[in-house]
């Protein structure tokens, strides 16, 4: 008989009294899945010394991690995508080491705000925000002197600075659909000129139904 082991091929063999513990497989599963997590972030960053464009969604990042901005520290980085994550917050030093980025996709998170250094990007062209938590349209994006696309459906929008959007020197396209937005703000959108806004077909009011009949 073979004498008991704690390895087996370099894989830890769970004891015995491990084995009847409930909470062990899951705790393998997820350090397995954390490990797959790391070896996918890593080969990304890799490929983004290569062609200059990061592309970081559906890594199961709750954040943006430090290893990122120390892999890329030598890379004059063009566009990143963070979509398809839990991130909650982008962090301010996100804008100081990817100061050049002229595409940033924060689709399919948890985001409710952005960081008013986000606003110091002076390459940044398009910025996509849509299904996110946002409540308020973050008024950053009117202030990036180079931003002309702005992606911010699928989220509970009901503020909007109509009035600083109009007078955004860059802002072309900003597509605003399904989302809450008040009754009066919904077409003081689509009276602007400039930028282009798309907004969902408003529904009536119940008040508004009686008025008609």
């Amino acid at each position: 008989m073979r004498p008991p082991t704690e390895y087996d091929g370099g894989a830890r063999v769970p004891s015995e009294a491990e084995e009847g513990d409930p909470r062990v497989r899951p705790m393998m599963i997820c350090a397995r899945l954390a490990g797959r997590a790391i070896i996918r972030v890593v080969g990304r960053c890799e490929d983004a010394q290569e062609n200059s464009q990061l592309d970081l969604s559906e890594c199961q990042l709750m954040q943006v991690p430090d290893a990122v901005y120390h892999l890329m520290r030598h890379t004059e980085l063009k566009s990143c995508d963070l979509s398809g994550n839990v991130i909650t917050k982008i962090p301010p030093k996100f804008a100081v080491k990817f100061s050049l980025i002229t595409d940033l996709n924060l689709s399919n998170n948890q985001m409710a705000k952005l960081p008013d250094e986000l606003c110091t990007l002076a390459c940044l062209e398009r910025l996509d925000i849509s299904h996110n938590s946002f409540v308020a349209l973050p008024h950053i994006t009117f202030q990036c002197p180079s931003l002309h696309t702005l992606l911010a459906h699928h989220n509970q929008i009901i503020e909007i600075d109509v009035d600083r959007m109009a007078r955004s020197r860059a802002l072309e396209y900003v597509d605003l659909s399904d989302n809450p937005i008040p009754p009066r703000m919904h077409d003081e959108l689509k009276q602007l000129s400039r930028p282009s806004v798309s907004v969902s077909e408003r529904q009536k009011e119940d008040w508004e139904e009686d008025l008609i009949l």
